[in-house]
């Protein structure tokens, strides 16, 4: 087995994403013909990462589990992504590994398909995820304190927004987002317009993006759950960690994502995608709580680790000044940003550019990194 293999990354074309940030990246010409949102390094089954030499990443882990992965795992843990977010994406939520084990055997025994658009669980892995920003980058992340919510709900001085308050400070964000998911259809497009005429002429941040929020979904009450939750702006190189069981979305800006290896996503609103209102309500930790943000501290010179509390993903920036030596590097992948990098290993040299990545398998000596460039490395923790 090689030790190193050169990665051709599969880019998503999602409506939300931008037609200039991957093009850029990659020197080609902007804009591009479409919305690109996401650039997936990995073996996820949907868009494995293609190898130089032919087959696919999950290709080759299939053949050689053991020597690309290591003893005991069947499955390359985490995905590395670039997200370009030019709109919105959806609020959503993520399982623990006892909801996604549990959901995903229930929706099997009633016998949903495999790949069923209703279906709400489509493994049984929990999906924690980290995000670091390039630009500065806009999320909303996990319930506001109540207060807080109910006051920016009650400046709106609307009839319908002054009830949702009343039921936040009663019965706290469960008793809202309840009382949000069973509003009456007819009633929605007022709802927000509600919000959108009563947050005019405010300087406040959330409520500008609430607004940005409502021209896009000028009928969905997840305007108004952006408003109960905390908006966060991560300037280049700061990090947040999306636990488990926390609310989230992604708003706007460019960034590096580390997740896990599943597709568990529970959808609450600002997406034409199956919305499992019930379910998200089950799994969600309605406590108010502030962004789990996350700084890098120095592992060694040339890479700052992004600590998360997780066995699937490690990730670590890079700017090696003048070698970086990695002496337990695989399972990984190296991801350049800036400049360029030079990877070797054993007989294995790649010299990559922005945009280009390598995967590191699990067998094999120390990784070393040089050149004038920047990057990530993602890795499995020992």
């Amino acid at each position: 087995m090689s030790d190193l293999h050169r990665l051709d990354n599969v880019i998503r074309s999602y409506d939300w994403g931008s037609r200039t940030v991957l093009a850029e990246l990659f020197g080609r010409p902007v804009p591009s013909d479409g919305p690109e949102a996401e650039l997936w390094i990995g073996a996820h089954p949907g868009a494995p990462s293609r190898l130089a030499g032919g087959g696919t990443l999950l290709d080759l882990i299939g053949a050689d589990p053991a020597g690309t992965l290591g003893p005991g795992r069947d499955r390359l843990p985490f995905l590395l992504k670039i997200l370009a977010v030019e709109r919105p994406l959806s609020i959503q939520v993520h399982p623990d590994a006892a909801q996604a084990a549990a959901g995903y055997a229930r929706e099997n025994e009633a016998g949903i398909p495999a790949g069923d658009a209703k279906r709400s669980y489509h493994d049984d892995w929990p999906k924690p995820e980290l995000v670091c920003a390039l630009t500065p980058f806009t999320a909303l992340c996990g319930f506001r304190p109540v207060e807080e919510a109910a006051a920016l709900l009650e400046g709106l001085a609307g009839e319908r927004t002054g009830r949702i308050a009343a039921v936040l400070r009663a019965e706290g964000p469960r008793g809202a987002v309840t009382l949000l998911a069973d509003w009456p259809e007819a009633d929605r497009r007022a709802l927000v317009a509600e919000v959108v005429t009563g947050s005019a002429g405010t300087g406040g941040l959330a409520c500008s993006w609430a607004r940005r929020i409502a021209e896009q979904y000028p009928a969905d009450p997840g305007v108004v759950t952006s408003l109960l939750l905390n908006l966060v702006v991560l300037q280049p190189g700061e990090a947040m960690f999306a636990r488990p069981r926390t609310i989230h979305a992604y708003l706007h800006g460019t960034a590096v994502e580390i997740m896990a290896g599943s597709d568990n996503v529970l959808r609450g609103g600002l997406t034409p995608k199956h919305i499992d209102l019930p379910e998200l309500l089950a799994i969600t930790r309605f406590e108010p709580s502030p962004p789990d943000l996350v700084a890098a501290s120095a592992l060694q010179d040339g890479e700052d680790l992004y600590p998360a509390p997780v066995r699937q993903f490690r990730l670590t920036r890079l700017s090696p000044d003048p070698v970086l030596t990695v002496d337990v590097p695989g399972p990984g992948a190296v991801l350049c940003l800036e400049g360029s990098l030079e990877v070797s290993r054993g007989d294995s040299v790649e010299r990559l550019t922005p945009g280009e990545a390598v995967f590191v398998p699990f067998a094999g000596g120390p990784l070393r990194v040089t050149g004038p460039g920047t990057g990530f490395r993602a890795s499995v923790p020992a």
